[in-house]
């Protein structure tokens, strides 16, 4: 029996590692593979552990009251062999009581000790603990935390297959590029070779031919100079034998003006050309240096994301890197960006595609104007200098949460045409539907056919089923709104945190309302005219009016109505606060407790409303709830004046009158009820 509640203790330690602020420990000397009979008892000092005292530390009180009803623990003195063994000296000096009621404290653990040698066995909460109920309960517990952590490895490990198996398809895959795309930069030196070879070769021919012609033209002209050269100088010999003198003369006139117009008295004897070719010589070294030094170029390091400075605000994503050494050749950064709805590292099979921002010259990057219909969105950058781009930098996730729903046009007026995110009145919109409504009406679930273009699957999307803060409205499952109800509400609840949607009318808008309601509000009751909903509503027809509205009361507001309507929802605070949303101004505010889940709700009247979700709440809206809490009331809504200062309290306006106490110093402002 007592190492049955040996065991039990063990196995509480598994369920209740914080009872009473004491640590569970082993000292260094004790196994944690050690079994119930190879445990002394501990030795026990004062009573904690009690019934009562479990609740008070919110300890598992069933597992207390099962441990209660299995037994009393052994007498002192009755300790068997073994546990004698491995007792302590001061396990003798105290027993160990009679019951649950009288556990104590474990410091007595610091000195437990196991004589016995260490034993491979299941960890403490899968110790085997026979005829014990808890027991098995326990270990069903454990092993479906087991079977919950092994099923998210094994998705990591598959992921992280797909990852390698992807890598190993891209890495033959560049490989063969590679090598085609460095087959064709050296087929481009060889085609650059050969044709300065050509056009070289083609020099050296061309010097070759100029000078052998002018050689030969000079040739040809020595050789005619020379020719009349001989002939002269065998006329003039000839002429030495003239015996006449006249005759003489007249020859030797002649051979003066041959000699005078000779071609070799003309004729340089100088070559024109010379036989060097030395300035048509070559010297490749240089050149063979540096196709030698042919190397791959230098690809740029991948950057490091800072995720401490990564910001995610007002539905914009700012993305700061840096380099993990400094690079001057950097010219550019790219910046890839995808959402998804799976946290950890991003996924091969995500279904979603990278985009890309490419030539950013600095480190930081911020992506505004982002509509978030996602949980998550994956980031990584790459550096590029001139030439090439160097590899992804390790990817970030980033939490990118915020309330996503559409219209339920399942059950809105029949006079509505809802879409998605649009709803629009229409005159003729219940005669024309409702013989195709009742004609197509499942008698057994209730439901009831979609108008046109508002269709949808009564499944939820797990876009939207990812928010934990959510949980989809099961379409068909309320009546339509009817009669002056012209309502329409979201299909998804809000149940905790805060949210932020927007809504902008039509220009000829005559009637709208905006807000929050309850599941179960009926489909003849109006926005604000139960104490389930929640309002503001706008009146252009006849004359303009804007007012809150709640219970079937109003207060009119005395501001401008803007364009767009930010609505802001904190279901755990229990406020609902109605913005400009281009100025962020506050037009109104409701402070209540919130008891049921919430849908948003609109009704429109000869006109349309568009809906924007997936936005954060805005950092101006976060400033002005700070601000604005503590001076709202619950019930009241009044500006009260005193010494220069405006308190104003947002609600509907009770019907008497509340006294409030202002206590003014110069640095504060205290406002009470007597």
């Amino acid at each position: 029996m007592q190492n049955n509640h040996l065991a039990n203790i063990l196995v509480l330690q598994s369920l209740w590692p914080e009872a009473n602020g004491h640590a569970w420990q082993r000292a260094s000397g004790v196994s944690p593979f050690c079994t119930a009979s190879q445990v002394s008892r501990p030795h026990l000092s004062s009573p904690v552990w009690s019934p009562a005292r479990a609740a008070e530390t919110k300890s598992p009180r069933a597992a207390l009251d099962r441990l209660n009803h299995a037994g009393s623990l052994e007498a002192p003195g009755k300790a068997s062999q073994t546990q004698r063994a491995c007792s302590t000296p001061e396990s003798s000096e105290a027993g160990w009581g009679a019951g649950l009621g009288e556990w104590r404290p474990f410091d007595w653990w610091e000195g437990l000790r196991c004589d016995a040698s260490p034993q491979p066995s299941l960890p403490p909460f899968l110790i085997h603990l026979p005829g014990t109920g808890l027991a098995m309960e326990v270990q069903k517990e454990a092993l479906q935390r087991i079977i919950s952590t092994l099923a998210h490895k094994n998705d990591e490990i598959q992921n992280f297959i797909e990852t390698l198996n992807h890598i190993l398809e891209g890495v033959q895959t560049n490989s063969s590029s590679v090598i085609s795309e460095l087959e064709e930069e050296f087929d481009g030196l060889y085609s650059i070779l050969d044709e300065m070879k050509e056009i070289m070769t083609t020099n050296i021919k061309q010097e070759q031919a100029h000078k052998i012609q002018e050689l030969q033209n000079q040739l040809s002209q020595c050789s005619s100079a020379l020719e009349n050269s001989e002939e002269l100088l065998e006329f003039a010999a000839r002429s030495l034998d003239i015996k006449e003198s006249e005759e003489f003369t007249k020859a030797a006139r002649q051979i003066k003006d041959r000699v005078t117009m000779a071609p070799a008295f003309r004729l340089s004897l100088k070559p024109r050309v010379s036989d060097n070719m030395t300035h048509l010589m070559v010297d490749f070294s240089q050149e063979r240096r540096m196709l030698q030094a042919l190397k791959f170029l230098p690809v740029p390091r991948a950057p490091e994301i800072i995720l401490t400075d990564c910001l995610v605000a007002d539905n914009a994503v700012t993305v700061a890197w840096q380099m993990p050494e400094e690079d001057n050749k950097i010219d550019h950064y790219i910046l890839e960006f995808r959402k998804t709805n799976f946290d950890g590292l991003p996924r091969i099979k995500d279904e979603r595609c990278w985009e890309s921002i490419d030539y950013i010259k600095g480190t930081e990057y911020t992506l505004s104007g982002l509509r978030f219909d996602s949980k998550y969105m994956n980031f990584r950058v790459r550096a590029c200098n001139k030439a090439v781009a160097g590899d992804y930098s390790d990817p970030v996730t980033l939490e990118t949460k915020a309330l996503i729903f559409n219209l339920d046009g399942s059950s809105s007026h029949l006079n509505l045409k809802v879409e998605d995110t649009y709803v629009e009145w229409d005159s003729t919109g219940g005669k024309s539907q409702e013989g195709k409504t009742k004609g197509k009406e499942n008698k057994g679930s209730g439901q009831i056919t979609l108008l046109k273009n508002s269709t949808r699957s009564g499944t939820p999307s797990p876009k939207r089923s990812s928010v934990s803060s959510r949980s989809p409205l099961i379409r068909g499952s309320r009546d339509r709104f009817t009669g002056e109800s012209y309502t329409v509400l979201g299909d998804t609840t809000i149940e905790n945190g805060q949210h932020y949607w927007e809504v902008k009318a039509q220009k000829d808008c005559k009637s709208y309302s905006v807000g929050v309601a309850y599941k179960n509000l009926g489909k003849f009751d109006q926005l604000g005219k139960t104490s389930t909903s929640w309002c503001v509503h706008i009146n252009n027809w006849l004359q303009s009016t804007f007012a809150a509205k709640h219970n079937n009361k109003a207060k009119t507001l005395d501001v401008v109505v803007p364009d767009r309507i930010g609505v802001y929802c904190d279901f755990d605070g229990g406020q609902l606060s109605f913005y400009n949303a281009s100025s962020k101004q506050l037009l109104y505010t409701f402070k209540t407790k919130f008891t049921q889940p919430l849908l948003p709700g609109f009704m429109v009247w000869c006109g349309g409303l568009t809906l924007t979700t997936g936005l954060q709440v805005p950092t101006a809206v976060k400033t002005l709830q700070k601000n604005e809490n503590g001076l709202s009331g619950s019930t009241g809504a009044a500006d009260v004046k005193h010494g220069g200062l405006a308190l104003r309290c947002g609600g509907v306006m009770p019907q008497k009158l509340t006294l409030w106490r202002l206590t003014v110093s110069p640095t504060s402002l205290r406002a009470w009820q007597p």
